[in-house]
């Protein structure tokens, strides 16, 4: 019983040795070489089975990681979720709005709005997916594209006016 216990999922997560590879191999230890390589993808269009809500906020995040050039095939399914993470917190939301934050339970005592735990949760939710894709500040810093032309936001315009 002298070994240590290891929890996984826990520290820092390893970068993937193409960032490295991109960044100049700064830690100069040795590189994976076995690391897969998974098929980078130029267009994909929303699922079917996404409500409307969702397909929007994915044909504004989808292009956006396309053109930095950091989506494979393998995460669409974290896209998907966070799209519909997206959607439900919206679908929450309308409901708090609704109905307020304080509700009347089943005997007739005031309760928190069930609402808001399912809005939490998916918060969390787009918070954790949206790391994934590096789609907040902090995993951002964390990313190196692989576009090499220096293109504007096309929605920023509409964040100045």
């Amino acid at each position: 019983m002298g070994g240590t216990a290891t929890v996984a999922g826990r520290g820092r997560k390893p970068k993937p040795t193409a960032k490295k590879q991109l960044a100049g191999n700064p830690g100069k230890r040795a590189l994976n070489k076995a690391e897969p390589e998974f098929s980078r993808i130029t267009d994909v269009d929303p699922p079917a089975w996404l409500t409307a809500r969702a397909a929007v906020v994915w044909r504004m995040v989808v292009p956006e990681l396309l053109r930095e050039n950091v989506l494979a095939l393998t995460d669409l399914h974290n896209v998907e979720a966070f799209c519909t993470a997206y959607s439900n917190w919206r679908l929450a939301q309308d409901s708090v709005e609704a109905f307020g934050i304080v509700v009347q339970s089943s005997q007739g005592s005031p309760i928190k709005n069930p609402a808001l735990t399912a809005a939490n949760e998916a918060m969390r939710q787009m918070v954790t997916f949206g790391s994934m894709l590096g789609l907040d500040p902090a995993s951002r810093t964390r990313i190196i594209g692989g576009r090499e032309d220096n293109e504007t936001n096309e929605f920023a315009d509409l964040l100045s006016s």
